[in-house]
């Protein structure tokens, strides 16, 4: 289990680099939820500095600001939260890297528009680092790759959903390395109908998390 228990009393750094932080075992979500918005409040107040939260999540449904019950569609033990980000209907779990984005807009660019490009940006030029060809598509928050089962056919292979308060940026991005496929099928993910959900192991990518969170971390610093 992940230990969060000192989160709440974070540092602050002069930088503007965010540290990356790799927590280990399975994070709680309410949990981290909370100690990421005690970080996201402390940053708008000068006592911490930016910072990114690399981890992976218990098995957990969420439900952003936009999503509807009736894209919930057979959660069966699998717990359920509804939460502050933007977005819809999402699964968290074992062998997706999940990482919670916490910057000072105010700092860099008070543009909401522009921080989503950059996340998007981000995780493609990290994919490129595999091989993989991530695209955007508009409209759809996130990013997209070509099907490696249905011929045509764009499937999801990193989810995105932020909230920004008096410009500090908390929640993030979820790439999939090689979590648990079917659990998606307990939702219809981000609302979207046409089309799957993938990952980096379904693509024939052997990488391993260590190996992502470098591809973030070098591709962060290129992006922003």
């Amino acid at each position: 289990m992940t230990d969060i228990g000192n989160l709440a009393a974070p540092t602050m750094r002069a930088t503007m680099t965010p540290a990356f932080r790799i927590f280990e075992g399975l994070a709680p979500y309410p949990e981290m939820v909370a100690a990421m918005k005690a970080h996201a409040e402390a940053i708008r107040a000068g006592t911490a500095d930016e910072e990114v939260w690399c981890l992976e999540h218990a098995p957990v449904l969420t439900g952003g600001t936009s999503a509807q019950r009736d894209d919930l569609v057979s959660p069966g033990d699998i717990p359920v939260h509804e939460t502050g980000r933007g977005g819809q209907w999402t699964y968290h779990g074992p062998g997706q890297r999940v990482a919670y984005v916490m910057l000072d807009l105010q700092r860099r660019k008070p543009d909401v528009r522009a921080y989503v490009n950059a996340l998007e940006g981000w995780i493609i030029t990290a994919l490129a680092s595999f091989g993989v060809d991530g695209m955007r598509r508009d409209g759809l928050p996130g990013i997209w790759v070509a099907s490696p089962t249905v011929p045509g056919r764009l499937d999801k292979i990193a989810a995105i959903g932020v909230r920004i308060s008096r410009w500090v940026t908390w929640h993030g991005v979820a790439v999939n390395l090689d979590p648990d496929l079917t659990a998606f099928e307990t939702i219809i993910p981000c609302g979207v109908r046409d089309g799957g959900v993938t990952s980096l192991r379904q693509l024939g990518i052997t990488a391993d998390m260590a190996a992502l969170d470098a591809a973030l971390s070098e591709a962060f610093i290129s992006t922003f």
